[in-house]
């Protein structure tokens, strides 16, 4: 066996294993969003604790959130992993994972605390910034604040935790790390149940989810060897910084950016950004299970065959595109077909209603437009990342968030809230032509390597998987009982995926055949 047949073969398993975590990740999240839809319906008080919960979120995203891991943390400490070389030599390069390992946690945990300190002590103006004085109930303005500084701490733990899941994928341990989502989700859910009724469980729950997830990844450190140690001048650490820095200036506008929406959606209802939640949630879920576990499982070999293994790399990055795309286009379009039934199966009961229902379905359908070039935009910004280029996707997110600020702006008072998926949707297509060019400016495209081939017949398949799903609903009498919403759901969704394969073996779709055996 070739070692590139062994690259590929471990980038699958990991893939598996990742793809695996996601589904329980995302089923959990699901059963969050569930809870909390039969606890606390599309209320105010519900918006009060999403908008609260930004704040950490949002300095998570920031200083060690998903885009640090990817484009900066993982490759650098790949560098130290790399097992190729003598035995003294793997050794000595260990040792230095770890010392540079210790470093950027230390240094991590001193800026989170002066951090987490200054959002106790000025809270209500942070809260007045995000946007809770625009609640039409002046209650939710203080319970805004209540909860965010119950939630803030949890950014410690989230950026320790994203901070030991990179140095466990760069050394190619990536179960336990894949399952700390999976943690988190299951954390809000058990708080909730113990202590409903109450929003505070909530933050609660996210407080101690974030605890779990750094507790969960201990084990697979085994071989670690931290130390005390600050050192803001240690090569690595600059190293990091420096390809963090051009990143920097994107996240700052798109956080801002999610601000100003939060704002905007409150000044449509008080529910409305508790719908816009509830939409995400779905609109992720095929993200989630399609792209984060493939593109995650590629970035440390796309890290390694970056330099000097420009044919290996293309390689790499073309075959998840093509399995992308072809798993994609089918789920964007089924999703859209079954966006109403798929909320009211899901979210209606307790104190949701058949309006939240309607209000929740017509955000999901917008949003979904976007979703294609969502999947395949984050392949193409993890192949930048991993060839150490975070300059050019930062300075296309500033273009493409702009975008997104001005369509919201001009579309809010034709379309209300659905403005800002429109705008996102638009956002995600113009980063992902603009990443394209930039693939073709750079590193010559990928031509010859099936993508185009790939994308327009899974894009006939997707219609006929539509279609399919189209008239079984049409054909059914939807009733109000929880089987009457199964069957509205599933035998629909039956008639898609049946719809769907024939279109694979019709089409010979190779990447969709595949999927048997990679699993």
């Amino acid at each position: 066996m070739t070692n590139e047949q062994e690259q590929n073969q471990r980038v699958m398993r990991a893939a598996v294993v990742l793809s695996l975590a996601n589904v329980i990740q995302r089923v959990l999240g699901m059963g969050r969003e569930i809870v909390k839809a039969n606890l606390f319906g599309a209320s105010g008080t519900l918006s009060a604790f999403t908008v609260a919960a930004l704040v950490p979120m949002t300095l998570y995203n920031l200083i060690v959130g998903g885009e640090m891991v990817t484009s900066s943390l993982v490759p650098v400490f790949s560098d130290y992993a790399n097992p190729a070389g003598s035995r003294e030599d793997v050794a000595e390069r260990r040792q230095a994972l770890w010392e540079v390992f210790s470093i950027f946690v230390n240094l991590t945990a001193v800026v989170l605390l002066a951090v987490v300190l200054l959002v106790q002590l000025f809270a209500p103006q942070v809260a007045w910034l995000v946007g809770a004085r625009d609640f039409d109930d002046p209650a939710l303005f203080a319970l805004t604040v209540q909860l965010m500084r119950l939630t803030t701490p949890a950014v410690l733990f989230l950026s320790v935790s994203s901070i030991i899941t990179a140095v466990l994928y760069a050394l190619h341990r990536f179960t336990l790390p894949a399952f700390t989502i999976a943690m988190f989700n299951a954390a809000v859910i058990v708080i909730a149940l113990l202590w409903p009724e109450n929003i505070a469980s909530l933050a609660w729950g996210v407080l101690v989810g974030a605890i779990l997830q750094v507790v969960l990844q201990l084990p697979a450190l085994r071989d670690a060897h931290w130390q005390w140690r600050l050192d803001w001048r240690h090569p690595a650490v600059r190293r990091i910084i420096k390809l963090y820095t051009p990143i920097i200036g994107g996240l700052l506008i798109n956080q801002a950016v999610i601000w100003i929406s939060y704002r905007l959606a409150i000044q449509t209802g008080d529910e409305s950004v508790t719908y816009m939640v509830y939409a995400t949630t779905l609109y992720q879920l095929p993200l989630g299970l399609v792209v984060m576990g493939l593109s995650t499982a590629t970035l440390p070999t796309l890290s390694q065959q970056a330099h000097g293994q420009l044919p290996a790399f293309k390689t790499t990055l073309s075959q998840g595109l093509r399995l992308v795309i072809a798993l994609i286009l089918p789920a964007a379009v089924g999703m859209f077909v079954l966006a109403s039934p798929i909320v009211a199966l899901l979210f209606e009961h307790g104190r949701f209603v058949a309006a939240d229902t309607a209000m929740t379905s017509r955000v999901l359908q917008v949003y979904v437009f976007g979703m294609p070039f969502a999947a395949v935009d984050q392949m193409l910004v993890y192949a930048s990342y991993a060839r150490q280029d975070t300059l050019r996707p930062a300075l296309v997110g500033v273009v493409s968030i702009i975008l997104y600020l001005v369509i919201a702006l001009v579309l809010q008072p034709y379309l209300g809230l659905l403005s800002l998926m429109a705008a996102d949707a638009a956002k995600h297509v113009v980063h992902t032509l603009i990443m394209l060019w930039l693939l073709q400016r750079h590193l010559g495209g990928l031509r010859g390597h099936g993508v185009s081939r790939v994308a327009v017949r899974s894009l006939g398949a997707a219609v006929a998987t539509g279609g399919a799903a189209y008239l079984v609903l049409g054909w059914l009498t939807l009733t109000a009982t929880f089987w009457g919403r199964v069957t509205a759901v599933a035998l629909p969704a039956l008639a898609g995926v049946a719809a769907y394969a024939a279109c694979v073996f019709l089409l010979d779709i190779q990447e969709a055949k595949s999927l048997r055996r990679i699993f």
